[in-house]
């Protein structure tokens, strides 16, 4: 029976690539290769894990939302990695985009503001045997200075402007997507370069705000 459950999540999450991500367009096949092989079931609520490869958000808890499957293509594809980065997350919620990451980077430092929901990633992550991930609570707005510099950076929730310390802890030629504004929010790829850093609306998003200070 076991068996058979396992299976059927794999033709879900098959079927979750093609109709949901490759249709829409992305096309990097490290992000494609990532998503078909980290499951989403095991980061969603037992009561929810049905519903884990359709396409929108699910709650998790704490007013927070796992992302819609295309959405964490999308901002992965945004980051351009190649294997070897150290990546940021900020909002690492249930941690399953923490899971894409890391099966496409060196190693993923993320940082969550809620502790139960950072407890629980960190156990699912563990389960799961992923272990480049370092995983801490705290307030995603002044980044890890401790850690940096960082190859990427990934924010999962909207910040009203541009963190500074998370600029800061960019390498030049690193790259960062988030979604920025209140109301209206757009994501955004900003690229730290030798002149200066580049922002680009990419698409237009609606997350849950950035929690923490700002100063």
């Amino acid at each position: 029976m076991m068996m058979e459950r396992d299976e059927d999540f794999r033709e879900r999450r098959r079927r979750m690539v093609e109709d949901q991500i490759v249709r829409r367009g992305v096309r990097d096949e490290r992000v494609l290769e990532a998503m078909r092989r980290v499951p989403r079931h095991p980061f969603v609520p037992e009561d929810l894990r049905d519903r884990a490869y359709e396409d929108h958000p699910l709650s998790i808890g704490e007013g927070q939302t796992i992302s819609q499957p295309y959405v964490v293509a999308f901002m992965t594809e945004q980051l351009s990695l190649k294997g070897h980065e150290r990546v940021l997350e900020i909002g690492s919620g249930c941690g399953y985009q923490t899971a894409v990451l890391a099966a496409m980077c060196a190693r993923v430092y993320a940082i969550e503001y809620f502790a139960s929901l950072a407890s629980r990633a960190s156990v699912t992550l563990e389960s799961l045997g992923i272990d480049n991930v370092t995983l801490r609570k705290g307030d995603g707005n002044h980044g890890w200075p401790e850690e940096a510099p960082f190859d990427a950076v990934l924010v999962a929730a909207a910040a009203p402007a541009l963190p500074p310390a998370l600029v800061d802890q960019m390498v030049e030629g690193g790259r960062m997507v988030l979604p920025l504004g209140d109301c209206r929010q757009s994501l955004t790829l900003v690229e730290k370069t030798t002149s200066g850093i580049r922002t680009t609306d990419v698409l237009g998003v609606r997350f849950v705000p950035l929690l923490g200070g700002r100063g």
